[in-house]
């Protein structure tokens, strides 16, 4: 198909005065429904190929957290009623008279996730999980149906997916304050770190600011002491990281609603707010590429729990940051392009209603030989967008 290209009139990104960007991590409410989302996906998806021999219609991407109660201490603390994750959406529960456990699996993944991945929180007594999932329409089921017969999947949805490329330095350095703090040496070093972690980065004219909020573990901090001490090394680390990726001086506060004179801190039991403090929800979250950046394309779809092989909501904000990513790696003269693309129920995902690329190019200028490139490379990237379910599957690209 062809692409429409047109030249990226606005400022760059980077040139613009103000740039805002926001990562919430692993462990905030938000992030977890994404994450255990994903993994139910991921879950059945390698089901149905095992037991079927291809992916069957499902849909999990309507988690909801209801946050528990908590009573959190310096050298302790207690969980006093488990979070409550409701996993809502559709699934195929029966194929030729064999019965899918949607539910067992649901458990179990979840279960294994928050072991692998909130490490003072105990995945038994502190999480109660509900699976609310049920099949999907008979319309829907019917698209996979004519897909399995025909070899070309069908968009099940009438949706639209943008992306973008390259990231900015602002939001590569939110990505890694948060994957900072999040990695397993740091966690090794500094235990007292929960895993909800949220950055937000403000690049206001000739200076980085990174406000963190990062939730202590009681039981690993002993006294307001110990606390205000290591909060101060958690921000010098910060500090320390991303200066390295920027000419820019940067200021890093961690947790600046804190009260110290009155002991009110943000002190938790198991290192994230989903305890007590904070709900969440799947798709109110960071972007496909781990980022929340509203001077950027970006769209309101859930991309996590999605099947990976129909759902445009999932393919095509992926895939256009895919189709922008490739975009600038292979056609020097383009330094930044957005993709956007917009399917139709029925139609093959590769095919897209449009495909719409913006491209600046280091001279301002677009001729039609760099439209043509901008084709070719954009047109490629679609003929393969129905094979991305593998990398879905592999958990190869990352959806939060």
């Amino acid at each position: 198909m062809d692409v429409t290209v047109e030249a990226l009139a606005t400022p760059a990104v980077a040139d613009r005065a103000v740039e805002i960007v926001e990562r919430k991590g692993i462990g905030h409410p938000d992030t977890i429904c994404d994450a255990l989302s994903e993994r139910l996906s991921v879950a059945l998806s390698k089901f149905y190929l095992e037991r079927f021999g291809q992916i069957m219609h499902h849909n999990v991407d309507k988690a909801l957290l209801w946050g528990g109660r908590a009573e959190p201490a310096f050298g302790g603390g207690r969980v006093l009623a488990p979070m409550e994750i409701y996993l809502a959406g559709r699934a195929t529960a029966e194929v030729s008279g064999v019965t899918v456990p949607v539910a067992e699996l649901a458990e179990a993944e979840c279960r294994a996730w928050f072991h692998e991945t909130i490490h003072a929180l105990d995945r038994d007594a502190d999480v109660k999980l509900h699976c609310l999932v049920r099949p999907g329409s008979a319309e829907l089921v019917d698209l996979f149906r004519r897909a399995g017969a025909s070899g070309v999947w069908l968009a099940n949805d009438t949706s639209c997916g943008a992306g973008y490329a390259p990231l900015t330095e602002l939001e590569r350095i939110v990505l890694e304050a948060e994957r900072l703090i999040n990695s397993a040496d740091f966690k090794a070093a500094h235990p007292e770190t929960g895993e909800d972690v949220k950055v937000m980065g403000i690049r206001d004219r000739g200076e980085i600011s990174l406000t963190v909020a990062c939730a202590f573990i009681g039981r690993y901090t002993e006294s307001l002491d110990a606390y205000l001490r290591r909060k101060a090394e958690i921000a010098e680390a910060v500090r320390e990281r991303v200066q390295a990726l920027t000419a820019l001086p940067v200021r890093v506060e961690v947790n600046t609603a804190d009260q110290p004179a009155s002991n009110a801190v943000y002190l938790t039991v198991t290192g994230t707010s989903a305890e007590a403090g904070d709900d969440g929800q799947t798709g109110r979250g960071n972007r496909a590429n781990g980022l929340i950046a509203p001077c950027r394309p970006m769209t309101m779809e859930a991309v996590a729990g999605k099947n990976p092989v129909s759902h445009v909501g999932k393919l095509y904000n992926s895939g256009a940051t895919l189709i922008a990513a490739a975009v600038v790696d292979k056609i020097p003269e383009i330094e930044e392009a957005e993709c956007y693309l917009v399917s139709q129920i029925g139609r093959p995902v590769h095919e897209p209603r449009i495909c719409a690329v913006r491209a600046r190019t280091t001279d301002c200028r677009l001729d039609s030989k760099l439209v043509d490139r901008v084709n070719e490379v954009a047109g490629g990237e679609l003929e393969g967008i129905g094979e991305l379910w593998r990398r879905f599957v592999a958990s190869d690209l990352s959806v939060m």
